[in-house]
């Protein structure tokens, strides 16, 4: 079996066109061992140094994480009952690995020898960074409990690992278990061309006559914002809140309810057998914020803010969805009636301007805004073997030598997971040959989008939001690409903190708002002329429409998450509820269903490493608006400003504190006035 495995030894890049469901486990179970046995050896010796010990570990973690990365992002696009299933049965196998290997009393006690002699033995920064991170992660991984409760750790970690993939694969099922077929056309009164025809597209390859609509977000929100049938708008706002729970459409089907207890409690486990007062402590370690209270602080010195303007901003909305004759506003009227004000007041939508955002045109001058800033180029390499006829691969150049390269994947379609993300297929690390040489081995990302896919031979027209998500995905791609940085452990965006990581990518998302990055990206798909400034003129005017509410929706998210494991060590379904509540009760101005299951479905913190940690986005953003705001001062594309951030933090990664690395590029700390500014609230 080995011999023809092409999860085994994989030099360059995944051989997707060969990789099938019955090698995953086989090919796991081998290079297990292999790093067991690498472990052993390693601590068999006498006076171990960096090349004598965290090489071969290096080494031999590498085999393991290109394989496993493959088969992890498979999982994710390419879903089906014979891939999940091994997936699921590998899953307690890296776990307890990744247990053992942080519960090893010997590999604790080499990272500490090693730290110890860091002067003696001329470490790096990043080498020695990485061994700071390891000690505490060994730390947090309960290497100083005693035995029993070391044994009790690794069974939560086996478990908790199980849950958040059934978590994610309950919410899969759930969105793919509900459609609505159309048959009569006036239903679909208000909706635009796009939609049409995604939905007609979609009832077709299902060989059924009308138009289908699902829960993935391209079919999902056309209906929510511009549907005319007020009945269609709430069964499809019905059908999506209530994933994976115990009310609406599949009521029961799929309930999350029994894992989030059970998630929960587990965690409030984990925190106190580390000594912790409560997930959140334990989540803050790893953090650039320095204590719960700190991230409780930020948030509702946020909330604070932005709380009055959003209310001001709901009541305009509420004044006029009365006049178009509406008594009550629904959860299901909001999107629809906001884009009808949106409308009224700035003559613009989405919609309109999907003309000017043809992916290509998008890919194309994304490539030249990441050019002029960084110095680098992109070229398509169809040689590469992918696994779906959308997916491409690029590489990176800069004067015409690689750097790195990525897969990217823009496209919706059954068995492919929503949303929109960043993950790493290979790291940058230095290979020591047989031949006694040396070789870089470059970064490889993938980057994946959900967009509506091309129909009727035409491209993909993308709204400006889509736009603005695949800069944020390549944000990601580019912190874990233009590393310099050679000890994977802190290269990229590995070993950066949680709530300093979503920097790049929200700071590259700023040039889809500016006159010389849209003239890069936009091109009429049939005339190929760039966006009109009377348009650009208007999205600019509408640009902080309802960003207050916004911003409070995404804090009720944040308390929501970081006080669920801040206050609570084994709630109930209920309680999980009432908390919820509670938070909208303070910080929302929306109305919610009372039937709205949104937990249910939260992968970010259930099944993503956004648990207690989903206020990293709006960190980060104060981050990366700070971070913006000196190319404001400096000019867009200054190539000075763009040389200083690649390296002062798109090149280090995680070699260094992330406020450390800030301060170097800013010249002081974070300030959150850009980011209020930026979203037209009066601070």
């Amino acid at each position: 079996m080995s011999a023809n495995n092409p999860l085994l030894n994989i030099t360059d890049l995944p051989a997707f066109d060969q990789i099938t469901p019955e090698q995953v486990e086989p090919a796991l179970d081998q290079l297990l061992a292999a790093n067991r046995e690498v472990v052993e050896s390693v601590l068999a010796q006498a006076n171990p140094d960096w090349q004598s010990s965290m090489e071969p570990l290096d080494e031999v973690g590498d085999r393991l994480a290109r394989a496993w990365s493959p088969v992890s992002h498979l999982n994710g696009v390419k879903n089906n009952p014979e891939l999940r299933e091994a997936y699921e049965r590998c899953l307690p196998k890296l776990s307890e690995f990744s247990t053992w290997f942080k519960q090893h009393p010997g590999l604790y006690a080499l990272y500490k020898q090693l730290a110890e002699k860091a002067d003696s033995l001329n470490l790096t920064q990043a080498q020695r960074k990485m061994l700071e991170n390891t000690l505490r992660d060994f730390r947090l991984s309960g290497i100083e409990l005693p035995q029993e409760q070391q044994t009790r750790f690794a069974e939560i970690q086996k478990r908790l690992s199980e849950l958040s993939n059934r978590f994610s694969n309950h919410v899969l099922d759930a969105t793919q278990g509900w459609t609505k077929l159309i048959t009569e056309e006036e239903h679909l009164n208000g909706l635009p061309q796009s939609a049409r025809d995604s939905a007609a597209a979609e009832a077709q390859a299902k060989n059924l006559e009308g138009w289908l609509f699902t829960l993935n977000f391209p079919s999902l929100q056309p209906v929510l914002t511009y549907a005319d049938d007020r009945k269609l708008r709430e069964e499809v706002y019905t059908a999506f809140v209530t994933r994976a729970s115990d009310q609406g459409p599949n009521a029961g089907q799929w309930d999350n309810a029994e894992l989030m207890e059970e998630i929960l409690a587990l965690r409030s486990e984990k925190a106190e057998l580390l000594g912790f007062e409560s997930y959140a402590h334990l989540s803050v370690e790893r953090k650039m914020a320095r204590s719960p209270k700190e991230v409780m602080n930020f948030l509702t010195d946020l909330a604070a803010k932005a709380y009055p303007q959003a209310q001001q901003d709901f009541a305009e909305l509420q004044a006029f969805a009365a006049k178009q004759g509406v008594d009550k506003l629904e959860p299901w009227d909001v999107g629809y009636y906001s884009e009808k004000l949106r409308q009224e007041r700035y003559a613009i939508s989405q919609e309109e301007l999907r003309p000017w955002f043809p992916a290509p045109k998008v890919l194309e001058g994304l490539f030249q805004v990441a050019g002029k800033l960084f110095d680098v180029e992109f070229k398509a390499d169809p040689q590469v073997t992918t696994w779906h006829p959308d997916a491409q691969y690029f590489q990176v150049l800069r004067q015409g030598q690689p750097l790195a390269g990525f897969y990217l994947d823009l496209y919706a379609r059954e068995g492919k997971r929503g949303g929109a993300w960043m993950a790493d297929c290979r790291n940058r690390r230095r290979l020591s040959l047989p031949s006694g040489k040396e070789q870089m081995q470059l970064p490889v990302a993938f980057l994946t989008c959900n967009f509506t896919p091309p129909v009727k031979g035409q491209p993909s027209l993308l709204t400006h939001n889509e736009v603005t998500t695949l800069f944020h995905e390549f944000g990601h791609g580019l912190h874990h690409m233009l590393t310099q940085i050679e000890v994977p452990d802190v290269a990229g965006i590995n070993g950066v903190a949680w709530d300093a990581v979503e920097l790049p990518s929200q700071f590259m998302e700023n040039f889809c708002w500016e006159r010389e990055g849209l003239d890069l990206m936009t091109g009429h798909h049939e005339t190929g002329e760039p966006l009109p400034q009377e348009l650009f003129t208007k999205m600019l005017a509408a640009k902080n429409f309802q960003s207050a509410m916004q911003m409070v929706r995404q804090l009720e998210f944040s308390l929501f998450d970081f006080r669920l494991h801040l206050e609570k060590k084994q709630p109930s379904a209920a309680d999980i509820q009432a908390l919820l509540d509670e938070v909208r009760q303070q910080v929302s101005v929306v109305p919610t269903a009372e039937f709205n299951r949104f937990q249910n479905s939260f992968g970010h913190i259930f099944a993503g490493g956004y648990a207690a940690g989903y206020y990293s986005y709006k960190w980060a953003e104060v981050l990366s608006a700070d971070v913006f705001s000196a190319f404001e001062e400096e000019g867009i594309f200054n190539p000075e400003t763009g040389q200083r951030l690649r390296r002062e933090i798109l090149e280090k990664g995680g070699s260094e504190d992330a406020m450390t690395l800030f301060i170097n590029f800013r010249g002081r700390e974070p300030q959150v006035d850009a980011l209020l500014r930026h979203n037209g609230i009066q601070g």
